[in-house]
């Protein structure tokens, strides 16, 4: 079996929400290179609380052994991929 390492990069953020969105990110951005990605397992936590994690990702298992891409509290049914916003 080949052994993984979890890299454990400290970043950041004003609060809850923008945490997220900068996880989100940051995970889009990673998955686009060679590395392996997992953006279901992305969290964030309060830095005085890291025991305490908050999913970024909704991570539903979806048909076809896909997963849900949106963020953790979408209100559109899941997807495999991110929904594009208008203008953007």
């Amino acid at each position: 079996m080949t052994e993984r390492w979890v890299i454990h990069l400290p970043v950041t953020a004003p609060d809850l929400l923008r945490a997220r969105i900068l996880a989100r990110t940051a995970a889009r951005v990673l998955a686009r290179l060679t590395v392996r990605v997992e953006p279901g397992g992305v969290t964030v936590s309060a830095e005085d609380q890291q025991g305490v994690r908050h999913w970024v990702f909704c991570d539903r298992p979806l048909p076809g052994n896909a997963r849900c891409a949106l963020p953790v509290d979408h209100l559109a049914p899941c997807a495999h991929r991110a929904l594009r916003l208008p203008g953007r």
